[in-house]
C-alpha cells in the first residue's frame, strides 16, 4: 500500500456520519486508497458533512475555503487533489456548493456514496463537477464491502435510516429520506464480522432506529426489540445499545427487552425537546409531555436501573417563558443523566423556518444557559449516585497515563482506572471511587 492514493475524511455531527465515513473508507481502500489523517497529503479529501447543527452548511463552507489553499498548493507541485462533501449538507444544498466553492469535484447525497470510486472515475475523465443527490433505486448497503476488522472493541452499525415523522425543525426526511430498515440478515452478517474483528459492544443506529422494521430470516418483519434478541444470539457480542429514538415507536416489547435482555445496557437515548404541549404540537411530535413521562414511568417499570438521556430545544418560534418554564419542570421531574440541548436554528426548506414569532437570538441563549445549568446539575447527581457501586467496565483504550486504561459503563459513561493492557477488550468489575465533569474514576475488584 506504500504506493496507495491517500485519502483524507473530516465527519461531522451525529453517530450515523461516523458509520458512514468508516464504510466509505472501507469501500474506497478496495479501489487503492489509504486513509491519512493528514490533509496536505491527500489525494481525495471528503467532507461528511451534517445539517442538524446549527450553521452547519457555513461551517463546510469555510472549511473548504481552507482546503482549497491545499489543493492549490498541490497543484503547483503537480499533485492533484480530488475534493468531495458527502452527506446531508451536500443533500440539502446540491448544486449550489460547487457554486459557491468551484474547488469542489464531487457533491453527493447520503444514499449514494457506495458509488464514490465511480464518481471520482468520473470526475477525473470528464474535467468537470458532479451533482449526486438523487434518491437511487438499488440499496446503498447491497454494494458495500464486508466490514474491515474494527480498531477497538465498540462499533457503530446502522440498521435504519431516514424518518417518516416530518417534524418542523427537522431536515432528516429531506436529506435521508423515508424510513428504512435494513434486513436482519444482513444486520446479522455485519454484527458476525465486527465481532470476529475483536468488537464487543455495538451500537445499532438509525435516524429513528426503534421504528425498526426488517425482514427477518423466516421472512416476518422484526422490531427493533426482535433484532435485538437475535443479536443476543452472537457469541462474542458482550453488549448492545441503539440510538436514535422516538417516543412514539417505544413500544411495549422493546420496553420489556430492556428488562429481560441482558446484553442490551441500562440506557436509553428518548428525545422530548419541549416540555409544552403546544410547542411540542408545533413540531408535529405528536406526544405530550404527560405521555412522555407516562412512557417513561412504564420504561422505568421495566428496567429500574435505566439512564435516559434525551434532546431539547430551547427558543422553538413562538415558545414563552412560561412554556420554557414547562420544559426546566418537565427535565426536573423526570431525571436525566445527561442531556444535549440546542438553541433553535432555522433549517432552510423545514415548515418551522417560515413561522411567526421568531424568539431572539439573546433570549435563547439565556434560556439555553438556565437549561444546561439544570442539566449539569442532574449529571453531576447521577455520577455522584454511582460512587460506591462496583460497575461492570468495559475497557476500550490507553488513557493519558501510563497504565491508565479508559472504559464504558453500563450508563455510557467513560470510566479511567488503573489497569493493565491485557484487559482492553475486557469487561471487568469497577469500584467508582470519584467523578469528573464527564467521567468516573475507579478501581479494579477481583472478578
Amino acid at each position: 500500500m506504500g504506493n496507495a492514493r491517500k485519502v483524507y475524511v473530516r465527519t461531522f455531527g451525529c453517530q450515523m456520519n461516523v458509520y458512514d465515513s468508516e464504510r466509505m473508507t472501507e469501500a474506497l481502500s478496495a479501489q487503492g486508497y489509504a486513509e491519512t489523517e493528514t490533509l496536505d497529503d491527500a489525494d481525495l479529501v471528503i467532507l461528511n458533512t451534517c445539517h442538524i447543527r446549527e450553521k452547519a452548511a457555513e461551517k463546510v463552507y469555510s472549511d473548504l475555503g481552507r482546503i482549497r489553499q491545499v489543493k492549490d498548493a498541490r497543484a503547483e507541485v503537480g499533485s492533484d487533489t480530488v475534493i468531495a462533501v458527502v452527506g446531508c449538507v451536500a443533500q440539502a444544498e446540491g448544486a449550489e456548493i460547487v457554486r459557491r466553492a468551484p474547488a469542489v469535484d464531487l457533491v453527493v447525497g447520503p444514499q449514494s456514496y457506495h458509488r464514490l470510486g465511480e464518481l471520482i472515475a468520473r470526475t477525473r475523465a470528464e474535467n468537470r463537477a458532479l451533482v449526486e443527490t438523487q434518491f437511487p433505486e438499488e440499496e446503498k448497503f447491497n454494494h458495500l464491502p464486508q466490514r474491515a476488522p474494527s480498531r477497538g472493541v465498540t462499533a457503530f452499525l446502522t440498521v435504519q435510516e431516514g424518518c417518516d415523522k416530518f417534524c418542523t425543525f427537522c431536515v432528516v426526511p429531506y436529506t435521508r429520506g423515508m424510513e428504512y430498515s435494513r434486513a436482519v440478515v444482513e444486520v446479522e452478517k455485519e454484527a458476525r464480522a465486527l465481532v470476529a474483528g475483536g468488537v464487543r459492544e455495538v451500537t445499532l443506529l438509525g435516524q429513528n432506529v426503534n421504528g425498526y422494521h426488517g425482514e427477518g430470516p423466516d421472512r416476518r418483519t422484526y422490531s427493533l426489540a426482535d433484532l435485538v434478541r437475535h443479536l443476543s444470539g452472537i457469541e462474542g457480542l458482550e453488549r448492545l445499545r441503539y440510538t436514535t429514538s422516538h417516543p412514539r415507536d417505544m413500544d411495549d416489547d422493546l420496553i420489556a427487552a430492556h428488562g429481560n435482555e441482558p446484553k442490551l445496557m441500562p440506557y436509553l437515548h428518548l428525545p422530548f425537546q419541549s416540555g409544552a404541549d403546544r410547542i411540542l404540537a408545533a413540531m408535529n411530535r405528536k406526544h405530550t409531555a404527560a405521555e412522555y413521562s407516562s412512557l417513561v414511568a412504564r420504561i422505568r417499570a421495566a428496567q429500574p436501573d435505566l439512564a435516559l438521556s434525551t434532546d431539547i430545544i430551547v427558543g422553538f418560534p413562538g415558545e414563552t417563558d412560561a412554556e420554557f418554564q414547562a420544559t426546566l419542570d418537565l427535565y426536573s421531574q423526570i431525571g436525566f443523566a445527561a442531556a444535549y440541548s440546542f438553541k433553535y436554528s432555522p433549517r432552510p426548506g423545514t415548515p418551522a423556518e417560515k413561522m411567526d414569532q421568531q424568539v431572539p437570538e439573546d433570549v435563547k441563549a439565556e434560556r439555553l444557559a438556565r437549561l444546561q445549568k439544570l442539566v449539569e446539575q442532574q449529571q453531576q447527581a447521577f455520577a455522584a449516585g454511582c460512587v460506591g457501586r462496583t460497575l461492570p467496565v468495559l475497557f476500550e483504550r490507553p488513557g493519558r497515563r501510563p497504565g491508565q486504561l479508559i472504559g464504558r459503563s453500563p450508563y455510557l459513561q467513560s470510566v479511567y482506572a488503573e489497569a493493565p493492557a491485557e484487559m482492553l477488550g475486557r469487561i471487568v468489575p469497577v469500584e467508582i471511587s470519584g467523578f469528573g465533569p464527564n467521567s468516573l474514576n475507579g478501581v479494579i475488584r477481583p472478578e
